[in-house]
């Protein structure tokens, strides 16, 4: 039990980590606070709820993954690195992909 009240503390701590240093896990979480309740709203069945939803915290998810990379490359150095920019391109890519994930779902659950 021990460890799982650490892990979940270290959770937290993540969570309030993103939420002081980037930007656009602040807006991500604004809009996740429009859009989850709006999601469980104009979902007709609990697939269509879950998948409403699902994908706004899979969003979350990316960026907070984004967001360790990011800040395990500047760890690591000041200096501009070519890979280092390909790692960061990449994340940003990864959120990109999210985002749009999302968008699409949205558009076939409610208009399909």
């Amino acid at each position: 039990m021990r460890r799982l009240f650490r892990a979940a503390g270290y959770s937290l701590a993540g969570l309030k980590a993103a939420w002081r240093s980037e930007a656009a896990f602040r807006q991500e979480v604004a809009l996740c606070v429009v859009l989850v309740p709006l999601g469980l709203w104009l979902g007709e069945d609990g697939v269509a709820r879950a998948a409403l939803v699902g994908v706004l915290l899979l969003v979350l998810m990316v960026e907070l993954v984004n967001s360790a990379l990011e800040s395990t490359i500047d760890r690591i150095g000041a200096e501009r690195h070519p890979l280092s920019g390909k790692a960061k391109d990449i994340g940003s890519a990864a959120v990109f992909v999210a985002l749009v994930n999302a968008a699409i779902v949205w558009g076939l659950v409610l208009f399909s």
